[in-house]
C-alpha cells in the first residue's frame, strides 16, 4: 500500500500541504488542469515555486483565488458534484469542507446551512485531493501535530491559538503546544488531516520512496515546513491492489415522492457517501419499492444517517462490512487532433492494464468542435496507441 506519512513537526496549512505534495512530484500542468475544473464558480492564481531555508530545500504553493464567492456547503457540493473532476477528488474534498463546515458552525453558534465555504478553502481542499490522486496513495498517516501558540486575528475577532475552529477539526487527535508563538496548524490543514488521516503515530515502518517539503509564508525561528513521506508497507503482491474497508447502508422505501431521490442522493454525496444507487424491488403483499444503498467510511456513518432519516421516509436501515479492491491508477494527458484529454491509467502487478478516457473531457470536446462523441474517444485510442508503438 502507497502511504503518505505526514510529520507534522510545525504543524499543517493549506499552503504548506499542497507545497509539499506537489514537491512530492505531482505535475503542476496536470495540477492546474484538474483545479481548472471548479471554474467559473472558483478560479485562481497558482504560484508555486522552489524555496530553500537553511539545508531544506522545498515548494513554496498559494492559491489566490480570483473570485470572492462563497458558497453555503450545500452550493459548495453541487458545483463539485457537477464539476468534471474524478469521483475520489469530489469524495475527498467534500469530506475535507464538511469537516472545515461543522467546525465552524460550532464554534459560531450558526446551523451548517449559514456557514459558507471560502474560495480559498475549497481550493485547498480539492487541490489536496488531486494531489493524493496523482501520488495513488492508499493510506495517511500523521505525527502528533504541532499547533503553535499566541494569538490570530480572525474576521469576528483576536482568538488564542490554536484558533476554535482549529481546536474542534482537530477534537481526538494529539496535539502539541506551543513551540513557536505563531499560528502553524490553521483549519484548511486541520481538515485535511481529520478527513483523511486514519491513525496518528510518532512510529510507522516505511520503506520511503520520497520526500516532500512545503514551505509556509511566514518565517519563523524554526524551519516553518510541513515534511511529507511517501512510501510503501507491504509485500510486493499487497502492492498490486488498493483495499479499503467500508460498509452499505441499505434501506426500502416504498412511501415516499421519487422526485425527491435526486435531493437526497445529492445530499448524500455532500455528507460523505462514496457510491449511492437504487434497486427496484418487491416487497410482501405486492408492493413496488426502491432500495437505497449507500456506499460509506466507516467515519461518515452519524452524517448519512442523518440524511436517512431526516430527510427520507425511512425507519430503520441495515449495516454490513465491505472490502473495496481497486488497482492502483493515475492520470495522464493525451494529445489530440481536437485538444488534451485527460486518460485514466490503471495498473496491475506493475503494468498498465487498463486505460480510458474521461467522459468529461471528451463531452467537451464533442460539444465545442460539433462532432460525435464517439470520434473523439477514436482520436484518443488513436494516439495512445501510437505512443505504445513509440511513434
Amino acid at each position: 500500500m502507497r502511504i503518505l506519512y505526514y510529520d507534522c513537526f510545525c504543524g499543517i496549512s493549506a499552503e504548506k500541504n499542497l507545497g509539499a505534495l506537489l514537491d512530492l512530484g505531482v505535475d503542476q500542468e496536470y495540477f492546474s488542469h484538474e483545479l481548472a475544473k471548479l471554474q467559473p464558480d472558483f478560479t485562481f492564481t497558482i504560484d508555486i515555486g522552489k524555496k530553500q531555508v537553511g539545508g531544506i530545500c522545498g515548494t513554496q504553493a498559494d492559491l489566490i483565488p480570483l473570485a470572492t464567492k462563497a458558497c453555503s456547503l450545500p452550493e459548495t457540493a453541487e458545483i463539485i458534484r457537477h464539476s468534471t473532476l474524478s469521483d475520489r477528488v469530489k469524495e475527498a474534498s467534500l469530506s475535507m469542507l464538511q469537516k472545515a463546515a461543522q467546525a465552524e458552525a460550532k464554534v459560531q453558534g450558526k446551523s451548517l446551512a449559514e456557514i459558507c465555504c471560502p474560495a480559498d478553502m475549497v481550493g485547498a481542499a480539492v487541490g489536496a485531493a488531486v494531489c493524493m490522486e496523482y501520488l495513488r496513495v492508499g493510506q495517511v498517516v500523521a505525527s502528533p501535530v504541532q499547533v503553535g501558540g499566541g494569538f490570530v486575528q480572525r474576521e469576528y475577532g483576536l482568538v488564542p491559538v490554536p484558533a476554535p475552529a482549529t481546536v474542534e477539526i482537530l477534537r481526538g487527535i494529539p496535539l502539541k503546544f506551543g513551540l513557536v508563538s505563531s499560528e502553524v496548524t490553521n483549519p484548511a490543514g486541520a481538515a485535511f488531516l481529520a478527513a483523511n488521516a486514519e491513525m496518528f503515530t510518532d512510529k510507522i515502518d516505511l520503506s520511503v520512496e520520497r520526500t516532500g517539503y512545503g514551505f509556509g509564508k511566514e518565517d519563523l525561528q524554526i524551519p516553518h515546513v510541513l515534511r511529507i513521506f511517501l512510501g510503501t508497507k507491504g509485500s510486493a503482491r499487497e502492492e498490486d491492489e488498493e483495499r479499503a474497508e467500508q460498509y452499505v447502508l441499505e434501506t426500502n422505501i416504498d412511501d415516499m415522492n421519487p422526485e425527491l431521490y435526486g435531493y437526497i442522493e445529492e445530499r448524500l454525496f455532500a455528507s460523505g457517501a462514496l457510491d449511492v444507487y437504487k434497486t427496484a424491488i418487491g416487497m410482501k403483499k405486492g408492493r413496488l419499492a426502491t432500495k437505497i444503498s449507500i456506499l460509506m467510511p466507516a467515519k461518515r456513518e452519524r452524517e448519512i444517517l442523518d440524511v436517512i432519516f431526516r430527510e427520507t421516509t425511512a425507519l430503520g436501515v441495515r449495516k454490513y462490512k465491505v472490502e473495496k479492491i481497486m488497482l492502483h491508477r493515475d492520470f495522464t494527458r493525451v494529445r489530440t487532433a481536437y485538444g488534451e484529454v485527460t486518460v485514466k491509467n490503471a495498473y496491475y502487478q506493475g503494468s498498465l492494464v487498463k486505460y480510458k478516457p474521461e467522459y468529461e473531457d471528451c463531452k467537451r470536446i464533442a460539444a465545442e468542435r460539433k462532432i460525435p462523441i464517439v470520434e473523439v474517444y477514436r482520436e484518443v485510442y488513436k494516439k495512445i496507441e501510437e505512443q505504445k508503438r513509440g511513434k
